[in-house]
């Protein structure tokens, strides 16, 4: 493995750890915002990697999604995965702002990867594209904060999808719930179990072209023209 390759695999990886460890450390935030203590009481609102690792989400589905296209002569996949997530007490934060402080707790994590994407979207077109006569730092720089940009997009438009157990799903639950159309916030709760089914499904299938490719490519070229 050559040199350059290793660098774009180390800066992915550091890349998806800053983006999906700030999406559940944002919603933490949000929700101790109002008045709920559970994320910081676990220890949650840290950037220690070690405290967000999720078996399935930080290391067999993104090693699968980048590795598995590598096995059968294709160039390497894209990065994605999710972190363990920050358990919050919905309780607390629907009693403290009602339903719509819930919604900003759900769409928390997604704000925080859009948010980094656009800077990640300025630094790229601000940055000289890296030749071979520049260093390894500056190479490395630039694949970090493509993968940043790319990344972000990726998570942000997955955790808007209302797939069960995901952001998405959480959010029109909660304005389900809202306007009193409890059978729409129910079928959500009671489907959370196939939750990562589901993902699995969507990212296995020619659904993620549809449902993700298509949207990705369209928010990246809004921020890159």
């Amino acid at each position: 493995m050559e040199s350059l390759d290793i660098l774009k695999i180390i800066a992915a990886v550091l890349a998806l750890a800053v983006a999906i460890i700030g999406h559940e450390i944002m919603h933490g935030w949000v929700a101790y915002m109002y008045g709920d203590t559970t994320a910081k009481n676990a220890g949650r609102l840290t950037i220690n990697p070690i405290s967000h690792v999720d078996l399935v989400g930080t290391i067999i589905v993104p090693a699968t999604m980048y590795f598995l296209p590598m096995l059968f002569g294709a160039d390497s996949g894209f990065l994605f995965g999710w972190a363990k997530p920050v358990p919050i007490n919905t309780f607390t934060v629907i009693n403290r702002g009602g339903y719509n402080a819930a919604m900003q707790v759900d769409l928390a994590g997604i704000v925080y990867n859009f948010t980094l994407a656009a800077f990640a979207s300025i630094a790229i077109v601000a940055m000289a594209q890296p030749t071979t006569a520049d260093s390894l730092a500056y190479i490395f720089l630039y694949m970090f904060v493509f993968q940043l940009l790319i990344i972000n997009v990726v998570l942000g438009v997955f955790n808007l999808l209302p797939i069960p157990q995901f952001d998405g799903a959480h959010f029109l639950a909660h304005l389900a719930l809202k306007y009193k159309a409890n059978a729409i916030a129910e079928f959500f709760y009671k489907n959370e179990r196939y939750g990562i089914i589901i993902v699995l499904i969507v990212l296995m299938t020619p659904l993620k072209d549809y449902l993700l490719f298509l949207p990705v490519q369209t928010i990246l070229g809004l921020l890159l023209s």
